[in-house]
């Protein structure tokens, strides 16, 4: 008989995949934990996803072997989904459900929140304005980063981009604001792993979901530098995927806290959001709910929403939240509902290519579909250099002018192409060879802007058509 003062029921009808569905259930609440009472005495966790008149759907967070539908108790415990928080979490290591795994004790809370967060009211944004030097030209120079942005990287399999992550976790540099001049000559490089100056202090908080265990020694071995200012969330392969769902909203909540309770400036990396769609895509199948496109549910959008929009600024406060999410496309396919609805989310996005990566060219980032919407907010006098919206817009023009040369060379031949257009063959191959590829090196915006001067250099002034006559007369080489 069903215990109704401590709301337990022992009417479970049927368990499909990581689902159990419970039969007469009054007062159930979606988002409610509940505790599951196997006949063994042992516990595992679920929430209610979904509250009928008839019945409640629970989501098991573990494994649902060994729960049958007649010795298994059902507790709800008229709880949200929440985690425990402290600044002592900078230097901890936890699974994807929020369970430390580094052999030190639970956290000791300064607070409790739920883990789906709360939005960010749009008049109390901040606009993100801040330049982040990553140290890698193709994002510095073509597709600047700011702090409080969510700029993805779209991969592909076997394409670097776990190497890409761990360069940029340890490479990451903020621009303080100038003391004078229009160029960032002087300035001081505070890395994300540091306590900089005029008193902002950086973390990184990293989520994992659905890597290998090899992934995930890759990660921890490149964190190991700036362990005591990052915090990592790790979902492993061989875990339930209804952990997956919970791992990025653990770590923002963490992220949110360090931010807009202590002020810390907070990089949040998400790799892979492909697993996490994946786990959604199983979660509705198991739910019977009919399928949108490819089989994913309609309201993938909505839910990718909820993750990528916890990044940001808000007026008033000195902490901020970057996100750098992290997806591999299916067959390489930039159209495939992930990272199609991703870049509709985003603000711009990071794309790995995979013919550069067989040239051997690192890191592999094709500036022509990449793109940063909030590039202009920091960058120009004052931030990086005066010359830079022109310099970049130049650069893009001429790489993708001779990237379709070279399409045309493939047909008829070097002879084929005019005279005046050759320069822009070498210049399409000298791009790739000394600007786009720079191997683990990091280059201040300085040197990225200098050598990108220097490339235009290979280019009669005639064809500088997106730079004032005043920015040629000073930078281009002689």
């Amino acid at each position: 008989m069903d215990n109704l003062s401590t709301r337990e029921y022992r009417t479970i009808r049927t368990v499909a995949g990581p689902l159990l569905f419970v039969e007469r259930v009054g007062r159930a609440v979606i988002g409610e934990i509940v505790r599951i009472l196997l006949p063994s005495g042992e516990q595992r966790r679920g929430q209610v996803i979904e509250a009928t008149d008839r019945y409640a759907v629970v989501q098991v967070l573990e494994e649902t072997i060994g729960i049958n539908l007649e010795g298994t108790w059902i507790r709800f415990t008229e709880e949200a989904a929440a985690i425990n928080l402290s600044r002592d979490m900078l230097g901890r290591r936890f699974n994807g459900a929020g369970d430390p795994i580094d052999g030190l004790p639970p956290v000791i809370p300064e607070a409790r929140a739920d883990i789906s967060g709360s939005p960010i009211n749009p008049a109390a944004r901040d606009r993100p304005s801040e330049f982040i030097q990553t140290g890698i030209s193709t994002i510095d120079g073509l597709n600047t980063l700011v702090r409080g942005q969510k700029l993805p990287i779209f991969s592909g399999a076997g394409l670097p981009a776990k190497e890409l992550v761990a360069q940029i976790i340890r490479k990451a540099t903020v621009v303080s604001p100038p003391d004078g001049g229009d160029g960032p000559r002087g300035r001081l490089l505070v890395p994300f792993n540091v306590r900089g100056g005029g008193g902002d202090a950086f973390a990184v908080v990293f989520a994992a979901v659905g890597i290998t265990f090899r992934e995930a020694s890759f990660f921890l071995e490149a964190l190991e530098e700036s362990s005591d200012r990052t915090v990592v969330f790790l979902n492993l392969a061989d875990a339930p995927a209804v952990e997956r769902l919970m791992t990025p909203r653990l770590a923002l909540t963490c992220a949110e806290f360090l931010a807009f309770r202590h002020g810390m400036h907070v990089l949040v990396v998400l790799i892979d959001m492909t697993s996490y769609c994946e786990a959604l895509r199983q979660i509705a199948t198991a739910r019977g709910e009919v399928p949108g496109r490819r089989g994913y549910p309609g309201y993938m959008y909505s839910d990718l929403a909820t993750i990528y929009e916890r990044a940001g600024r808000i007026k008033g406060r000195p902490g901020s939240i970057t996100q750098l999410p992290v997806l591999t496309m299916p067959d390489d396919d930039i159209t495939h509902p992930i990272p199609d609805l991703t870049g509709y989310i985003t603000e711009g996005q990071l794309v790995l290519s995979r013919e550069l990566q067989r040239n051997g060219i690192y890191p592999p980032i094709d500036p022509l579909p990449s793109l940063s919407r909030l590039m202009n907010h920091g960058i120009g006098a004052g931030k990086t250099r005066e010359d830079h919206r022109g310099w970049a817009d130049q650069l893009y023009a001429l790489y993708a002018q001779g990237r379709d040369l070279r399409r045309m060379e493939a047909i008829v031949g070097k002879e084929g192409i005019a005279e005046m257009d050759r320069p822009l063959l070498d210049f399409a191959d000298r791009f790739e060879r000394e600007f786009i590829h720079q191997g683990a090196d990091a280059r201040t915006v300085r040197e990225t802007m200098d050598l990108g001067w220097r490339l235009l250099g290979l280019v009669p002034k005639a064809r500088l058509s997106r730079l004032s006559p005043e920015l040629i007369e000073r930078y281009y080489p002689v």
